[in-house]
């Protein structure tokens, strides 16, 4: 399948991430002959976010979103969105504020009001450069629907779980609906339906590499490279052509991300 695909779009990845440290290089400048013509990046913390930028400006197809990941939100320091802002505005390849959003799942996770005073103090920050924003909802969709609607962001929900009557509320509120390896999984009903109703143009393909690779290497190291296994299955699911599923979700991705 390597070469069978051109215009793949990674519109979400993590390639800072320790699974790439080894051989994070020969990895980014491998993409493009496997049909990748643009990867996004995003940070998780003001450290990956700086790490994000160097490789946005090192390869011409990648870009860079910085943000405080949920996860993060215990250890944001005073000044750090200061800075991220800053990086934002300054830095031609920055063109998303994120990883941001609440994440509810795990025990020890930071209180809900620490997540959600984090979270809507960087879709201000999106707002105010004009910058789109991507969002992280994990087992929290009624206080991100509630934030999304109430602040009207632009941007994309990643990697979405929810259902289909939320993805409606979603591209409702004009922005993008995040879909990845999931979709290809054998559990994946409420994401097939999603794809099912959702109009295309209102769908970007993500990896959230390392992670989510699509069946048949689940529980393998992700790529952008596998979003051709995304498109493969939704091109079955809308009963239309891969390449063509590719083509129009590029242009979204552009979109998205004023490219």
């Amino acid at each position: 399948m390597e070469n069978l695909y051109t215009n793949i779009f990674d519109t979400h990845a993590h390639y800072d991430d320790e699974a790439f440290k080894e051989d994070k290089d020969s990895v980014l400048s491998g993409l493009k002959e496997k049909g990748v013509t643009g990867v996004v990046t995003c940070g998780v913390d003001l450290l990956s976010s700086a790490n994000v930028l160097k490789l946005a400006n090192k390869y011409d197809i990648v870009y860079g979103a910085l943000g405080y990941h949920p996860e993060k939100a215990n250890e944001e320091r005073k000044g750090d969105l200061d800075l991220i802002g800053e990086l934002l505005e300054n830095e031609e390849k920055a063109v998303a504020v994120g990883e941001i959003g609440l994440d509810y799942y795990y025990e020890n996770a930071a209180p809900k009001d620490t997540q959600i005073d984090l979270f809507t103090r960087q879709i201000d920050l999106g707002k105010s450069l004009e910058l789109p924003v991507i969002v992280h909802d994990r087992e929290a969709h009624e206080d991100t629907m509630r934030i999304l609607k109430d602040m009207k962001p632009k941007g994309v929900v990643h990697c979405f779980s929810g259902s289909y009557e939320m993805a409606k509320e979603i591209v409702k509120l004009g922005m993008f609906i995040g879909i990845g390896g999931v979709v290809t999984f054998k559990n994946a009903r409420k994401t097939v339906e999603v794809v099912e109703q959702i109009p295309l143009e209102f769908i970007v393909l993500e990896t959230d590499a390392p992670y989510l690779a699509p069946t048949p290497f689940r529980g393998k190291r992700n790529d952008s490279s596998y979003i051709a296994y995304v498109a493969e299955k939704i091109a079955e699911i809308k009963n239309m052509d891969p390449q063509e599923i590719l083509n129009i979700t590029a242009e979204n991705a552009k979109r998205l991300y004023n490219l």
